[in-house]
């Protein structure tokens, strides 16, 4: 079999990161883990979704940088071009021009009713329009390529349906033309809290660890953690199953440790100090490897640029094929009328 024929063998996944700088632990854990292990077994499309970025304002100048960065941190934590399509959103034009196309079939109150625009309209005195259509955008990104499911956590799962239901409203109004996406949902890892126990984590909120950070910056990081708030001294009895710190011991430490120190966290026998600083070299541990490949990528830039350019060039490739579709079934191809 070819690679070709493999490839259209599987399953595709998409899904896409906006650019705030380098990944995160929580970018990690809740995402490009994932992503990583998928790419042999899907045909898998990651994208930068640079044109998200900008709904909520921010300095353009930052913009280029940050891309780059995200970029590397894609490379570094093992996303791999030879095994997936890896392009930065911008450099593909079907994205916002599908993305109009369905203001023609999504309804405003739709839109309205989605939390993530409840909760992000209040940071505004005047609501840019991009933060109510944020969603359409989002659902283009998706359906250009037509995909079998995307990996999402539970806080995504909303904009998912909508995207079902748009393709559902599509189909009915101009045939059949796009997939009902499924939600690829991760079974046993609930939301990931931030360091401060309290929100998601969020390079913004600085509660979170890069995942380039040398160890110093990982332990400067992790040594701020919330743990149980009811043990106020070492000598108290802890609660592993409400320490935040503890929940992330199961992504980076062993079973038999982890188990050894919940044992000596209820008797009281370990103090939170010690755990927080077994939780941070485990941490600095595994992203070694992250560390060095970033290195090697920050060195040679244009060999990143060429990855996102092929990778941009793949993916115009399906967006064309499926905007042709979409063009004939809404009568946008005029030059029919004269053949």
């Amino acid at each position: 079999m070819t690679t070709s024929e493999s490839t259209q063998a599987k399953k595709r996944v998409f899904s896409g990161m906006q650019p705030s700088g380098e990944a995160h632990l929580g970018n990690y854990l809740g995402a490009l883990r994932r992503w990583v292990g998928m790419q042999d077994d899907f045909d898998c499309i990651w994208c930068i979704v640079d044109q998200h970025a900008i709904t909520s304002g921010g300095d353009p100048t930052e913009m280029p940088g940050n891309v780059l960065d995200l970029a590397i941190s894609y490379l570094a934590v093992g996303l791999d071009p030879e095994r997936a399509i890896i392009f930065v959103q911008s450099d593909v034009p079907e994205h916002t021009e599908l993305a109009w196309l369905f203001n023609a079939v999504t309804p405003i109150g739709d839109l309205e009713r989605m939390t993530q625009f409840k909760d992000k309209s209040q940071r505004f005195e005047s609501i840019p329009a991009g933060i109510l259509n944020y969603p359409i955008l989002q659902a283009a990104d998706i359906l250009l390529y037509k995909p079998y499911g995307v990996p999402v956590g539970e806080d995504q799962k909303q904009h998912l349906e909508l995207t079902r239901d748009i393709a559902r409203k599509f189909n009915a109004a101009y045939g059949e033309t796009f997939p009902e996406t499924e939600p690829l949902i991760e079974r046993g890892v609930g939301r990931i809290m931030g360091l401060d126990g309290e929100a998601k984590m969020s390079k913004s909120l600085g509660n979170t660890v890069p995942v380039l950070a040398e160890p110093d910056e990982v332990w400067g990081r992790v040594r701020t953690a919330v743990t149980d708030p009811q043990r106020v001294r070492k000598t108290d009895p802890g609660r592993p199953e409400v320490c935040n710190v503890f929940t992330l011991h199961g992504f980076f430490t062993d079973d038999d440790t982890r188990a050894g120190l919940d044992a000596k966290c209820r008797a009281a026998e370990i103090g939170c100090v010690e755990c927080k600083r077994i939780l941070s070299d485990n941490i600095a541990s595994a992203f070694e490897p992250f560390r060095d490949r970033a290195a090697e990528y920050h060195a040679k830039p244009q060999l990143v640029r060429d990855i996102l350019d092929d990778g941009a060039a793949r993916a115009r490739a399906i967006a064309e094929e499926t905007m042709a579709e979409v063009r004939e079934r809404m009568g946008l191809d005029w030059r029919a009328a004269i053949r």
